[in-house]
């Protein structure tokens, strides 16, 4: 094959023949070969110690461009050569416990290390030795599948995801990513296994479950791991979603597929990972709050404030990171209806001032999540939605480099307040501030220290609080 012509490979060959070792391209990079992607990760497996071929083959690459990493324990090596990683592990045999993922592993013969694979598009070897350089070995027909656009387990998939549940994942991951379709059988293991993914560690699923959100189109995913039932054990928040209630004749609409659509949706606008999740999360406490008026319907209030207040139980309980992403994904879920209300009403300035205060950097990011989250199938509609919020997002631009409001904060803070007035009472303090506040967010007064004083000096004598 002509991908095999670059000089990593030859180097490879050259290793392979010198020391009389069998050596095989496996796995994505030979799947990707033939649905023409580029891939610079190359999986060796070899038929001896890996450890010991990579050291050989790693002494034939220009030392300051090329970097190794031993795994005496797992019998493998890692080699970094400029953009391409090398993972070399030798042949082997694996079996498992009931309780663990972690494999009893033996040396083994090319067969042991096929049946050990986890998709027949994954199992198929490229021969780097010099009599068979290129030699397609296609144990379980990964070609035809591959054209056939089918993912399927090389043996019974109930081995193979019992083995390693996390395998299950990976199945949904590829098939949103290649379009594929699970076939009858594979699915059904995955529907009969899925409690066996309680076994893997939650940083295990999370990358996972990042990848996928990081594809073109997630919902396709989340549509599988609802359907098989996976979803349920590591995201009980997001199944809660799905589902339609009727009451005389009024229903909602399924927020689960909604949720999913507006995560498509906001991918094809950003590759913000966190962005995504605010996407993944904005309605995440609609089943909490949901209520039924028979004046009105169905309704939702409160959402968004309790959707919030929930995002910080669910990263920690993912494993996603409690820091600023955390908070960043919180402030736009709270914030998530500002935007659409205000693109309903007459934009004024003072409304948008305090939308970008209250949003800061982010106020731009909040917008495009807003945009996803139309999701009506009324096209005119939709239309008429996205450019009202175009018209917001205008008034943004306009105020943001008329007022430089980016990151604002009130000049004036509890100390100026402490050091002046004859106040005690922290509540007092409180409101001082937000009267400042919000009289330079409604342009009343300017936003510098003297004006702010000024201002502040006339409230607190209406409050009866005297000067110091």
């Amino acid at each position: 094959m002509n991908a095999l012509n670059h000089h990593i490979f030859k180097l490879l060959s050259q290793t392979a023949d010198k020391e009389s070792l069998e050596a095989y391209v496996v796995g994505g990079f030979v799947r990707d070969l033939f649905l023409k992607l580029e891939n610079k990760d190359v999986d060796v497996v070899v038929i001896g110690s890996g450890v010991y071929f990579a050291q050989q083959f790693y002494s034939l690459l220009p030392e300051n461009e090329a970097s190794i990493a031993i795994f005496k324990n797992f019998g493998t090596a890692q080699i970094k050569y400029k953009d391409w990683i090398i993972e070399i592990i030798g042949a082997r045999k694996e079996s498992y416990r009931k309780d663990s993922r972690k494999p009893i592993v033996e040396d083994g013969t090319l067969i042991d290390d096929q049946n050990r694979r986890d998709f027949t598009i994954n199992s198929m070897y490229l021969s780097l030795n010099s009599a068979k350089y290129g030699e397609l070995y296609d144990p379980f027909n990964g070609v035809q599948d591959l054209q056939d656009g089918i993912l399927k387990t090389p043996g019974n998939p109930d081995t193979t995801f019992s083995d390693d549940p996390l395998r299950m994942l990976r199945a949904i991951r590829f098939a949103a990513r290649l379009n594929f379709k699970i076939e009858e059988s594979t699915m059904a293991g995955i529907v009969r296994n899925a409690d066996r993914i309680l076994i893997v560690s939650q940083e295990r699923i999370t990358d996972e479950l990042n990848g996928m959100i990081m594809g073109s189109k997630p919902s396709v995913a989340f549509d599988l791991m609802y359907k098989t039932g996976i979803l349920h054990h590591f995201f009980p928040e997001m199944v809660a979603l799905q589902g339609i209630d009727v009451i005389d004749g009024k229903s909602h609409k399924d927020n689960f597929y909604h949720t999913i659509q507006v995560l498509d949706n906001i991918c094809a606008l950003t590759n913000n990972l966190w962005l995504r999740w605010a996407a993944i999360l904005h309605d995440i406490a609609k089943p909490a709050t949901k209520r039924f008026d028979p004046k009105v319907g169905w309704t939702f209030h409160g959402h968004e404030d309790k959707g919030s207040r929930m995002v910080k139980g669910i990263f920690r309980r993912l494993r996603l990171p409690l820091d600023e992403k955390l908070r960043y994904v919180e402030k736009l879920v709270a914030m998530h209806l500002r935007p659409i209300v205000l693109s309903k009403e007459i934009v004024t300035d003072s409304a948008v001032r305090r939308l970008i205060f209250e949003a800061g950097e982010d106020v731009m990011d909040l917008l495009i999540l807003c945009e996803a989250d139309i999701t009506s199938k009324n096209k005119e509609k939709v239309v008429k939605h996205i450019a009202n919020l175009r018209l917001v997002a205008d008034k943004i631009s306009e105020v943001l480099s008329k007022d430089e409001l980016r990151n604002w904060q009130p000049v004036l803070t509890g100390n100026h307040i402490i050091e002046r007035y004859k106040v005690n009472n922290p509540k007092y303090i409180g409101i001082l501030k937000n009267k400042v506040r919000d009289a330079i967010l409604e342009a009343k007064i300017p936003n510098d220290i003297d004006a702010a004083l000024e201002f502040t000096d006339e409230i607190a004598r209406e409050m009866g609080i005297e000067l110091i």
